[in-house]
C-alpha cells in the first residue's frame, strides 16, 4: 500500500468513527434528562392548547424541528452539550405529540399504544443489537450506532407517555401520588444496578421511566390547585424548566463535568458476575410483576380516571339555571370574544365537513373544540361559571352527536345550531 492509499484509508476509518455523541452518565445526566421530560409534556400542552396551534399541527411543527436538530446532532463529530439536549428536548415534545395523536384524535386505547410502541422499542434495540453487537449508550461512536439511538429515544418518550397516561388511567391517582411510583422505580433499578444488575439494561428501564416520572412532575406543577396541582400552568412550568435546562447545560459546557475523556476508561457499572446478573435480572422481573399486581389492584378500586379531561363539572353555588337568551348575552358580555370565535370557527368547519359527508374529517375537527374548550375552563369558569356551565353542555351534546357510531346528520346539525347560537 503506498503512503497516499494508505492516509486516504485512515481518513474513511476516521470518518466512520466519531468520539462518543453522548455525554457521560453522571447525576447531572439524569437530572436534566428528567427536566427535559417535563417540558416535554407541558410545552406541548402549552402550543397544543393554550396558543390554540391544534395537536396535529403541533406534531408536524415539531416533526419539522426534530428533523432539523437531529441533522445538525449527526453532523458533529462529538459530544456537545447544547446540541444534544436541545435534540432531546425536541425529541421529548415529539414523542409526545405521537402518543397525543393516537389517544386523542385517533381514539386508540392506551393499553393498545403501549403494547405497540413496546413492540416497537424491542425490535428496534433487536436490530440494533444484530447490527452493532452493544446497546450500550458508550458506545455512540458510528453513524449507524447514534441513528439507531436517537430512534430509540423517540420510542421511549412515546412509550413513557403512553404508560404513564395508562397507569393514570388505570389507577384515577392525583398528580402528587402518581409521581411515586415512577420514582420509586427508579430507585429500585438504581439500587440493583449498584448491586450488579446488566448496566445496559438498567440504563433503557430507568431511561423509560423517567418520562412518566417527567410527566407526572409537570402536571402537579401545572395544574390549577383544584385539581391538587399547584397551579404554575404550563407556560410557566414549560418556562421555568426550560430555564433549568439552560442553566444547567451552560454549567456542563463550561465545566465539561459530562464529557468523556477516555473512551477506554469508561464503566458501565459495578463489576458483577453472572450469577448476580441473573439474580438482579430477576428481582427486576418481580417488581414489574408487583408493578402489574398493583395497578390491577388500584384498577379494581372505586375511581375516576384522572385523565378525565375537565373532571367534574364546576359547581355554581348561587343563581338559577339560564335559559339560551341568557347565557348567550352572558357570553358575549363575559367571555374573551377572542376565544368565543376560535370556537364558532371550529364548529362552523364541524358543520360544513357533516354537510359534505366527511364524518370522520367530522370527529377529527370536534376533537379541537373539546381540546380549546378544556383548556379555557378555568379561565371562563371564574369569569361566568353559570354561562360556561351552560355552554359545556352544549358543547356535550355536539360531541356526542357527531363521535356517535351511527352519527345522524340532523341530530349533529341541530346540536350544533344550537351550540352556535348561544355562542353569538
Amino acid at each position: 500500500m503506498t503512503e497516499r492509499s494508505a492516509v486516504a484509508a485512515d481518513a474513511r476509518v476516521h470518518a466512520r468513527q466519531m468520539l462518543n455523541k453522548v455525554p457521560e452518565v453522571t447525576i447531572w445526566f439524569w437530572v436534566i434528562k428528567i427536566l427535559c421530560t417535563t417540558v416535554g409534556e407541558s410545552f406541548a400542552d402549552w402550543i397544543n392548547m393554550t396558543l390554540g396551534v391544534g395537536l396535529v399541527n403541533t406534531a408536524i411543527l415539531f416533526t419539522a424541528v426534530f428533523v432539523v436538530v437531529l441533522g445538525v446532532q449527526i453532523r458533529l463529530r462529538r459530544y456537545v452539550p447544547s446540541a444534544y439536549w436541545l435534540t432531546v428536548v425536541v425529541v421529548s415534545v415529539t414523542g409526545t405529540l405521537y402518543t397525543d395523536i393516537l389517544t386523542d384524535q385517533l381514539g386508540v386505547p392506551l393499553w393498545i399504544s403501549s403494547t405497540v410502541f413496546g413492540v416497537l422499542l424491542a425490535a428496534t434495540f433487536a436490530v440494533w443489537w444484530a447490527k452493532e453487537r452493544t446497546l450500550s449508550i458508550h458506545s455512540i461512536t458510528t453513524t449507524p450506532r447514534e441513528g439507531f439511538c436517537w430512534f430509540a429515544v423517540l420510542v421511549t418518550f412515546a412509550l413513557g407517555t403512553a404508560t404513564g397516561d395508562w397507569t393514570l388511567e388505570l389507577t384515577g391517582w392525583g398528580p402528587g401520588l402518581s409521581i411515586l411510583l415512577p420514582l420509586g422505580l427508579i430507585a429500585l433499578v438504581t439500587v440493583l444496578w449498584r448491586s450488579g444488575a446488566d448496566p445496559v439494561l438498567s440504563f433503557w428501564v430507568a431511561y423509560i421511566l423517567t418520562r412518566p416520572l417527567g410527566a407526572n412532575i409537570g402536571d402537579f406543577l401545572g395544574l390549577p390547585r383544584s385539581e391538587q396541582g399547584l397551579g404554575l400552568g404550563t407556560f410557566g412550568t414549560s418556562l421555568v424548566f426550560l430555564g433549568a435546562i439552560l442553566a444547567t447545560v451552560v454549567y456542563l459546557s463550561l465545566t465539561r463535568a459530562d464529557v468523556i475523556e477516555d473512551e477506554d476508561a469508561v464503566v458501565e457499572g459495578p463489576t458483577s458476575t453472572p450469577r448476580r446478573r441473573r439474580a438482579m435480572l430477576a428481582v427486576m422481573v418481580a417488581a414489574g410483576v408487583a408493578t402489574v399486581a398493583l395497578l390491577t389492584w388500584a384498577n379494581a378500586q372505586p375511581h375516576q380516571s384522572a385523565l378525565a379531561d375537565e373532571g367534574p363539572a364546576p359547581s355554581c353555588s348561587s343563581g338559577t339555571p339560564l335559559d339560551q337568551a341568557a347565557a348567550t348575552k352572558q357570553v358575549a358580555s363575559d367571555f374573551p370574544t377572542t376565544s368565543v370565535d376560535g370556537f364558532r370557527t371550529i364548529v362552523t368547519d364541524t358543520q360544513s365537513l357533516v354537510a359534505a359527508d366527511d364524518q370522520a374529517g367530522a370527529r377529527t375537527r370536534i376533537t379541537d373544540l373539546e381540546t380549546a374548550w378544556d383548556a379555557d375552563a378555568t379561565t371562563l369558569t371564574a369569569k361566568n361559571c353559570q354561562a360556561w356551565t351552560y355552554v359545556d353542555g352544549e358543547i356535550d351534546a355536539v360531541l356526542t352527536s357527531v363521535r356517535a357510531s351511527s352519527p345522524d346528520p340532523a341530530t349533529e346539525d341541530q346540536a350544533m345550531a344550537g351550540l352556535l347560537t348561544t355562542l353569538g
